[in-house]
């Protein structure tokens, strides 16, 4: 051969291994394990994440780290449970002194560190600060758009529905919601008829400035949706049968399409992993407007199932086989496989949780990961671990209802009336047989007995390696970390605007 074409040859296998893949999370809020189209539900309808289910890849046992928004993002954005973070119990105010410490190493300062453009859009919720020092711009983000917190947190100064009654009232003594341009508040209020128009805008402009640039980049997509108070533009009213959750969905379904448009516009799909899934199940207390778990039992502010299992989806055209998998994994996860997907080392000074989901995602092999831990909503030292699954084996030490629910819930488990009950022996489940948690295994007979053993020993092996980081969410709250627009402003909070949206009166009726 040639020595010249073979000396290009080899530069051009080098380039082709070489090239780092983009990467794209897509993080739902408060979506459940059954809401979507490709999950089950009748009257969803999602044709963006179906044909990413079509061409990708569905799990059917992926799991948060946490039944509530803060702690399971610090742990999707770290690979680490809540616990060794600090971001428990409960999650962080709009107020609030702490936030995801500035020491802990997220996604995006570790592909920063092998030259990734990093862009965040939409909700943060990891902290603010008096400084605005836990913003993701601090986190390894170059750009972020978005609200830093749920939606809920704001009093609803513009209806979230044009031509309709509010559902909601928000929160009326604190600041309205902020929408931040990396680390200036560029609108407040934020006006949520438009505001999904304005993150569509802000993430396929990052995907289009970094495709033009040829720079390997991470774009993680929070959406607001589907938390309440649930919204939309006057595109998606009144556009689903399933009502206002059912046009908010709409809605996100529509941003997960104009990301695709706009990586297939660049001419990268076939260089571009993208992983769609939620931070935690539905908001039960809504009840319709609250979304669904399908067969799965309770949903958000528990440790059932519904409250951590979560619909996911990973595409990767030629390099992801399109099907439907059974195989344990879960958000603190995709920490160690994007770092193993991009050759950066895994920071040697912590405990990582999460374990590399490549079989799984491009050899269709086994799992890495044979157990999972569960932290309730009030996570504690003293009570520790709540449950554990091993393999198809789920084991509840306790188990506890909560507020999230109203009381004329069907399932009295999931109510706060039900109370935090410890159990020994823990309460066992088969959720291969038994995804419901609806019938407990006879743990004083064979083989349960020595199952119930071996989950003994998996929770206190595990339990030995947890140091609990100081609480970040106990820090505190004040005005002084409260975003607002005009930081010298004297009529705190209702000079805390851009002014660029009339405040509606406050007689608005709530549905």
């Amino acid at each position: 051969m040639d020595l010249k074409l073979m000396i290009s040859i080899c530069i051009l296998i080098h380039i082709v291994n070489c090239e780092k893949p983009n990467i794209i999370l897509l993080f739902a809020d408060d979506l459940g394990w059954g809401d979507l189209a490709s999950y089950g539900h009748p009257t969803s309808t999602t044709p963006n994440l179906d044909k990413m289910a079509e061409e990708g890849l569905k799990f059917m046992n992926f799991y948060s780290s946490s039944p509530v928004c803060s702690p399971s993002r610090s742990s999707l954005l770290t690979g680490r449970y809540q616990v060794r973070t600090g971001i428990y119990p409960g999650v962080l105010q709009c107020g609030s002194v702490g936030g995801l410490p500035l020491n802990e190493t997220t996604i995006a300062a570790q592909l920063k560190k092998v030259g990734y453009g990093t862009g965040m859009v939409g909700k943060w919720h990891l902290g603010v600060g008096k400084d605005q020092e836990y913003l993701p711009t601090k986190h390894g983000f170059d750009h972020y758009t978005g609200i830093p917190y749920s939606h809920d947190m704001c009093p609803d100064y513009v209806c979230f529905y044009p031509n309709k009654s509010c559902h909601d009232r928000g929160r009326v003594g604190d600041t309205p919601c902020p929408v931040f341009q990396d680390e200036k508040i560029i609108q407040q209020p934020a006006d949520f008829l438009t505001l999904s128009e304005t993150y569509s805008t802000a993430a396929t402009s990052f995907i289009h400035q970094m495709a033009d640039k040829k720079q390997p980049f991470f774009l993680y997509m929070a959406f607001q949706h589907t938390h309440h108070p649930q919204f939309a533009s006057k595109m998606f009213t009144n556009s689903s049968i399933r009502g206002m959750f059912g046009d908010a969905l709409n809605e996100l379904d529509w941003q997960v399409g104009r990301i695709f448009d706009a990586v297939n516009e660049a001419g990268i799909s076939h260089n571009t992993f993208v992983f769609f899934t939620s931070d935690n199940g539905p908001s039960l207390t809504r009840e319709v407007r609250g979304g669904n778990a399908g067969l799965l039992r309770c949903g958000k502010g528990t440790t059932y199932e519904g409250g951590m299992r979560e619909p996911a989806i990973a595409w990767w055209p030629g390099r992801i086989k399109p099907g439907k998998t059974s195989e344990l994994a879960a958000t603190v996860d995709l920490f160690p496989t994007i770092s193993k997907l991009t050759d950066i080392p895994i920071p040697s000074d912590r405990i990582i949780d999460g374990v590399d989901m490549s079989p799984i995602l491009f050899e269709s092999k086994m799992s890495n990961r044979d157990t999972y831990i569960y932290y309730p909503v009030d996570a504690s030292p003293k009570d520790g671990v709540f449950a554990v699954r091993y393999k198809e084996y789920k084991a509840h030490y306790y188990t506890t209802g909560t507020g999230l629910y109203p009381e004329q819930y069907p399932d009295a488990a999931c109510k706060v009336s039900a109370g935090t009950v410890q159990h020994d022996p823990p309460l066992l489940f088969n959720l291969n047989y038994d995804p419901g948690e609806l019938n407990p295994l006879n743990t004083k007979e064979s083989p349960y007995k020595g199952i119930v053993q071996t989950i003994n020993e998996v929770k206190t092996k595990f339990e030995a390696t947890v140091v609990w980081a100081e609480s970040e969410t106990n820090k505190g709250i004040t005005n002084a970390a409260k975003p607002c627009a005009k930081p010298e402003c004297d009529q705190f909070p209702q000079c805390c605007t851009t002014g660029t949206i009339p405040l509606m009166p406050k007689t608005i009726r709530i549905l």
